[in-house]
């Protein structure tokens, strides 16, 4: 096997389905959902959720290297995630799709509750989703509260204090049960919460909704974070 070749993956394929093609292929896994730098394929609509852009992209970038594509297509990540999988399949690239469906048992919650600067959080619970890691890590208790999925501009994170419990889809995935949609709803009342969602995407309804219920902050950002999102976070984390 060329030693440049490699496993890609999206959302939150079940762990012993990525366990099982890395010990098959004995190849590194490369997150698609993470902007590399590709250019734009041209495939993607331009008002389109930025995350299922840099997938396509990214994956037309590395096509000749990727074994194979596993994909999460079901309700741990979206119909746009499912389309984009019939996408690269009709472009000729090995698609596996998968399912995780797993509401229970839940992991224990070591890293959201951390201390850690919140992008460390976010990039090592994303981690989690092909390796263990429990950690130990010094637990806090919130003073601000980030809900959502990974912004695809990680800058956005900098902007909160170390003491911002983690909520959302990517609490769920450190728990291990991506598709806990009650888990996902979930947050700490009484903490100054941003509820978070790429432009375009889906969950846009679910993070507007959430922060009007709990007197949070709504965001929503299509590619780079401008100074008037950041303006906006980092005042109310300030008046907050």
């Amino acid at each position: 096997m060329e030693s440049n070749k490699l496993i890609g993956y999206f959302g939150h394929p079940p762990r012993d389905v990525l366990d099982a093609w890395r010990a098959r292929l004995g190849l590194p896994l490369v997150d698609l959902d993470v902007a590399i730098g590709a250019p734009e394929a041209g495939l993607v609509p331009h008002n389109y959720c930025q995350i299922i852009t840099n997938i396509v992209s990214t994956a037309v970038e590395l096509r000749d290297r990727l074994e194979v594509i596993i994909a999460a297509v079901g309700e741990e990540k979206c119909d746009q995630g499912r389309f984009a999988a019939r996408l690269l399949a009709d472009l000729g690239l090995a698609v596996m799709e998968t399912r995780n469906p797993v509401l229970a048992p839940r992991r224990a919650l070591v890293i959201a509750t951390s201390r850690l600067p919140l992008r460390e959080k976010i990039v090592r619970i994303m981690d989690t989703v092909h390796t263990d890691d429990p950690g130990p890590y010094e637990q806090c208790a919130p003073v601000a509260g980030f809900w959502g999925v990974p912004p695809h501009d990680l800058s956005l994170l900098d902007l909160f204090p170390n003491e911002t419990h983690v909520y959302g889809w990517t609490r769920c995935v450190e728990a291990g049960v991506p598709a806990d949609f009650e888990l996902e709803c979930s947050v700490d009342e009484g903490v100054p919460t941003v509820f978070f969602s790429q432009t375009f995407c889906a969950k846009q309804l679910l993070a507007k909704y959430l922060a009007h219920k709990h007197g949070g902050l709504y965001v929503d950002a299509d590619g780079p974070i401008n100074a008037s999102t950041a303006a906006k976070v980092e005042a109310f984390l300030r008046l907050s």
